[in-house]
């Protein structure tokens, strides 16, 4: 069991090999920068790379994302249904509209990231079906165990007023 701490202001874990070749391979990303460890292109690399998108794998790790399975609270995560946390969604429907990622630096297999999030800008829309709609920016900046910027991430969350019936 891999222990990961947790600060006031975010959380870390670690990135291992066996991580990156299971989400690669997810992915069907081949390539062997992920995956094989003597191979040319790794090595030239420093190491087995994480693919770019690996830092969302890191939202299993967050003690407070609301998506991953607890064996004592309700999953609102099953796809079965609008992804809906009922404590953050005023009624309506969270969805997660937008993702952007900046590369600083590769994320290696044997890197610590310790993840920071802020808050960012916030806006708000009419909709005539689903009402208020209310955007909100998150920012998530992932460090490096050396401290060293790797990945910038702006994720944007749209909540609407109610639920959109079909």
């Amino acid at each position: 069991m891999t222990d990961t701490s947790q600060s006031a202001s975010g959380f870390s874990f670690p990135v291992e090999a066996g991580h990156i070749m299971m989400f690669a391979r997810a992915l069907g990303d081949q390539n062997p920068i992920h995956l094989e460890p003597e191979h040319e292109a790794t090595r030239a690399r420093g190491g087995i790379v994480a693919p770019p998108t690996f830092a969302a794998a890191g939202a299993q790790f967050d003690p407070d994302w609301p998506y991953r399975p607890r064996p004592d609270r309700p999953w609102h995560g099953s796809g079965r249904g609008p992804g809906t946390a009922p404590e953050d969604s005023g009624g309506g429907t969270s969805m997660h509209a937008e993702q952007h990622y900046e590369f600083h630096e590769p994320v290696h297999a044997g890197d610590v990231l310790t993840v920071e999030r802020e808050d960012g800008e916030s806006w708000q829309k009419e909709s005539r079906r689903a009402g208020t709609l209310r955007f909100t920016t998150e920012i998530s900046r992932y460090r490096n165990q050396h401290g060293r910027l790797v990945i910038t991430a702006k994720r944007v969350r749209v909540v609407t007023e109610r639920v959109v019936e079909q």
